[in-house]
């Protein structure tokens, strides 16, 4: 049938089964955001107020929902401002759409200076994407955003990007419309050769160890972990950006702390969805190594497995079972896991106020409850000291470590899950990053509850400045509104808690509010809790 770009765009996404998107209009999307009004039945839009803010949604949306995120923004500085988003979907493997704009098909590339122009925002683009694309009439536009979807749901989950220009968008053609790309079908199944190999190696090991990264968490194998395992009988030691893959409470679950404690004396690890580069694999060099990873680029160098397989994390999991059909089943782990738990959790114990926090967080948000954790001195800690007992409930800007992502990616996180309990830990700092999106919550009615740690100052880089450079804290102090009265003016209501105590309290009373709300808590100075997550800050590096 004849439509404009814009209209072909919307009507594709919608056939995608696409049913939010996170955008911010711009003179080059008009065309695009007038497609939109057409499918505002079924196609729901989140204006948010910092383009930065659309694909931070769209990332939490995706994570938490298993399913792709679409954020949408005008060329150039929109772009920009969006790539902290798509980087932090790069390092976390999440599946995120971006729709760009760009300047008119005529002056791309040209350097004449049009509303927005960047020199190649194609090249921007794939630096942060694994697939990039561009509309050059209105006919193309359903088949790359078929192409697309294909990209987002075959091989590693990481975001692509489709750029429109204004003139394509407002384009009218026949356009023929196209069937949606299969949820299922489109991963990697192991070579069966290397299957059978691992498989040998597994069955004959004395001591195996599976390593579970966030590549377990981004394939929804959490189920097909916790059968391989039980079959082996073999210690699951979670990484730091895969906490959240097995139950906490399982018995052969570990964290990355524990990891450290078994790994040495592992003799087969299978080290599935990671990168397997840090702590762990310095901890199990003397173990025999099955990498499993539907990403090549993490089977080859630095790493130097005994065999490598390329395979979606649930797939491999699955094929791996089958092959050990008719193991006997051994009759425990072969270490102590509950003399090791208990020494990660005395460690962990005491390093306060930050584990009473822990504590106040994890008896408030119900078990199917997401925790959305910042970078702040309690969000450290989670990665150690909070247990998940639903897989994906809690998200975390894994290496890329984006400041600021906490608070928009939980509104995206509640845009997606309505029903279920969505809490924001943030410190002041990365707070002051998306601080207007407080608009976005109440105007959308996205209950997401918020909690600033409020330290007046950039928390972590204050303590490195005192302990490592003679004391000279410089730029890291801060001046902050009285966040109560802050989430007042918006409209969103605001409480304060003194202690994790207090805490708990006032998280319980804001998630059964029904609304939006930002509760502030005031802390000191904390205790470095870098040790026990086995990092060592670049300024301790200098001493």
């Amino acid at each position: 049938m004849e439509m404009t770009g814009g209209q072909a765009l919307a009507a594709q996404l919608v056939r995608e089964g696409v049913t939010t998107l996170f955008g911010l209009p711009g003179v080059q999307l008009n065309a695009a955001f007038d497609g939109l009004y057409e499918q505002r039945e079924r196609l729901r839009l989140v204006s948010t107020r910092h383009e930065q803010g659309t694909t931070y949604m769209a990332d939490g949306y995706a994570r938490s929902r298993g399913e792709v995120g679409v954020a949408m923004v005008v060329p150039g500085p929109g772009v920009l401002n969006a790539g902290a988003g798509l980087a932090t979907a790069y390092g976390c493997s999440s599946p995120v759409l971006l729709i760009a704009g760009q300047v008119p098909s005529a002056y791309i590339g040209r350097g004449l200076g049009q509303l927005h122009e960047i020199a190649d925002q194609s090249g921007v683009l794939s630096g942060l994407t694994k697939w990039t694309a561009m509309a050059r009439q209105p006919q193309e536009i359903p088949e790359l955003v078929q192409a697309a979807f294909r990209q987002l749901r075959s091989g590693r989950p990481r975001p692509v990007a489709l750029e429109v220009p204004p003139d394509i968008l407002a384009a009218r053609a026949e356009v023929r419309l196209l069937d949606p790309v299969p949820k299922t079908g489109l991963r990697t199944a192991p070579d069966p050769a290397v299957l059978r190999d691992a498989a040998a190696l597994l069955k004959g090991a004395q001591h195996p160890v599976i390593v579970a990264g966030g590549g377990v968490l981004a394939s929804g194998a959490w189920a097909e972990l916790a059968a391989l395992a039980e079959r082996l009988q073999a210690p699951v030691v979670v990484t730091r950006n895969g906490w959240g893959a097995l139950d906490s409470r399982h018995p052969l679950c570990l964290n990355s702390m524990g990891g450290s404690r078994v790994l040495p004396d592992a003799d087969v690890v299978l080290a599935a969805g990671t990168r397997y580069v840090g702590a762990e694999a310095m901890a199990a060099e003397r173990a025999r190594v099955v990498l499993l990873n539907a990403d090549p680029h993490d089977l080859g160098d630095p790493r130097h497995p005994a065999l490598a397989m390329e395979a979606d994390a649930r797939l491999g999991f699955v094929a791996l079972a089958g092959e050990l059909e008719g193991l006997p089943r051994r009759p425990g782990p072969w270490c102590d896991l509950d003399a090791v738990r208990a020494a990660c959790a005395e460690l962990i114990q005491a390093v306060q106020p930050q584990a009473r926090f822990l504590q106040a967080l994890r008896t408030a948000i119900p078990d199917d409850g997401f925790l959305v954790s910042e970078l702040t001195q309690v969000g450290y800690m989670t990665e150690i000291g909070y247990p998940i007992h639903q897989p994906g409930t809690l998200l975390k800007p894994g290496y890329q470590g984006t400041l600021g992502y906490g608070f928009p990616t939980a509104i995206g996180v509640k845009a997606g899950s309505p029903d279920r309990a969505v809490v924001s830990i943030t410190g002041d700092g990365g707070f002051g990053w998306a601080l207007p999106e407080l608009a976005t919550a109440k105007r959308f009615h996205i209950a997401s509850v918020t909690v600033v740690f409020d330290d007046k100052a950039f928390g972590n880089v204050k303590r490195q400045q005192k302990e490592g450079y003679d004391g000279h804290v410089y730029g890291s102090e801060l001046t902050n509104p009285d966040y109560v009265r802050l989430a007042e003016a918006f409209g969103i209501r605001g409480m304060r808690a003194d202690s994790p105590e207090a805490l708990e309290g006032a998280l319980k009373e804001a998630l059964a509010d029904g609304g939006p709300v930002l509760i502030s808590v005031p802390v000191g100075e904390m205790p470095n809790p870098w040790p026990l997550l086995g990092v060592r800050p670049l300024a301790m590096a200098r001493r």
